[in-house]
């Protein structure tokens, strides 16, 4: 974790302990820091999994096995290392997570499939199989600790811990939800974030969790972006015990299905405005509205063209109204567009209606607006009903810095 705190910062919420979860952290050692960058949480028999990984086809071999593990449904456990992402590592890579996968998996008399493990850092340096081994065998051993202090254990270059959580009434129990992530450079949505973990109580089908999680990505994480780049890691895992009491969840039409659905859609998005606040460098906070696309997807492309722009990042980072940068960025998108349709605004005021600039237009509420740390940029291309908004930051000297200087 830096030590510099981000100025787009929110404070860590007190996260409710989830049934059937118990975390632990411990420091193995990845990386000279005097801190833990070990964080293990055991999970109870019958825990439900679910998730979304990177489609970064240079992924690490944590993703290619959870990718396969989740498939059968359960988990019993979560490893994730901090400071050393294990990609690009070859079959030394592979041979420390199975290590760990087997190591917990024998403390646990559970299936190795059960066992996730994520690590995120440096890539090109295997995961060292001695410092897991050891710091796992701490983590036995070591007594529980808040959701809060896992958060902090997995962060790398993060400047703040983030958790979000949030609750649903399922049939009259109520369900709890408390969630966590890292993440502050190499975002973009081909997943999209870095390491996610969400964990209710909730009895849930693993289908069903699946599929209400892969619809939450989809208009979450799938929707920021900080510098275009997709991480060899990306995972986002969501684990449900079971252990609320109430009717397991099989489908959208049980009772509290709805509910459920939308809390979790709720966790992920504030999830991932979190790592977006925390985006390497950050000033401002850039929502991008798009409207009146062919549809939901085109809109969606629209406005990653628009987030992804370093001229209109640099834009917001100076605070310049310049409206044209975005024009560019909506006709490089390779969507339908109609210059002579296009209209564009910021934080509520038209710049441009049309295809052509307002001949009233005061650019003077639009330079307050700018001046804030949360921004809006809104588009209307007057084509059709589709709509999406996309999250990103803007880009300033302190990304450059931070990442002149990663591996130091």
């Amino acid at each position: 974790m830096s030590d510099a705190v981000s100025p787009l910062a929110q404070p860590f919420p007190a996260l409710p302990a989830i049934a059937g979860a118990t975390p632990r952290v411990v420091r193995a050692g990845y990386k000279d820091w005097g801190r833990c960058d070990l964080t293990y949480v055991e999970l109870d028999e019958g825990t439900a999994v679910a998730g979304v990984f990177t489609r970064n086809v240079c992924c690490s071999s944590e993703v290619e096995l959870g990718r396969i593990n989740v498939a059968q449904g359960q988990a019993r456990a979560l490893v994730v290392n901090a400071g050393n992402s294990n990609a690009f590592t070859g079959y030394r890579g592979r041979e420390a997570v199975e290590a760990i996968m087997d190591q917990v998996a024998a403390h646990l008399n559970a299936p190795r499939e059960q066992v996730f493990v994520s690590s995120t850092g440096v890539i090109g340096v295997p995961l060292p199989k001695d410092k897991a081994q050891a710091g796992i065998s701490a983590a036995f051993d070591a007594a529980p600790c808040s959701w809060e202090d896992a958060a902090r254990t997995i962060g790398t270059t993060d400047t703040f811990a983030k958790g979000v959580t949030a609750s649903a009434v399922i049939g009259g129990a109520t369900v709890q939800i408390s969630a966590i992530i890292k993440g502050s450079g190499m975002i973009a949505p081909d997943m999209a974030t870095m390491l996610g973990y969400i964990f209710t109580d909730a009895a849930v089908s693993p289908a069903f969790l699946q599929h209400v999680l892969s619809a939450a990505n989809t208009r979450t994480f799938s929707c920021i972006t900080v510098d275009s780049d997709t991480s060899t890691s990306d995972t986002v895992l969501a684990f449900a015990t079971g252990k609320a009491g109430n009717a397991p969840l099989t489908g959208f039409d049980d009772a509290g299905a709805d509910a459920f659905a939308a809390a979790i859609e709720q966790v992920c998005r504030e999830l991932a405005h979190l790592v977006v606040r925390d985006g390497e460098g950050a000033q401002k906070f850039i929502a991008v509205s798009v409207s009146g696309a062919i549809s939901d997807e085109s809109a969606r492309i629209v406005g990653l063209s628009i987030a992804n722009s370093p001229l209109v990042k640099t834009a917001i980072a100076g605070e310049d109204a310049n409206w044209g940068r975005v024009v560019m960025a909506v006709g490089k998108a390779g969507q339908p567009a109609d210059r002579d349709r296009l209209s564009i605004g910021f934080g509520g005021t038209w710049a441009a209606r049309d295809g052509q600039p307002l001949a009233d237009y005061d650019e003077a509420p639009v330079a307050a607006h700018l001046q804030g740390q949360d921004i809006s940029i809104e588009v209307d291309l007057g084509l059709g009903e589709g709509r999406a908004m996309v999250w990103t930051c803007d880009l300033t000297h302190g990304y450059i810095a931070i990442n002149a200087d990663y591996r130091s």
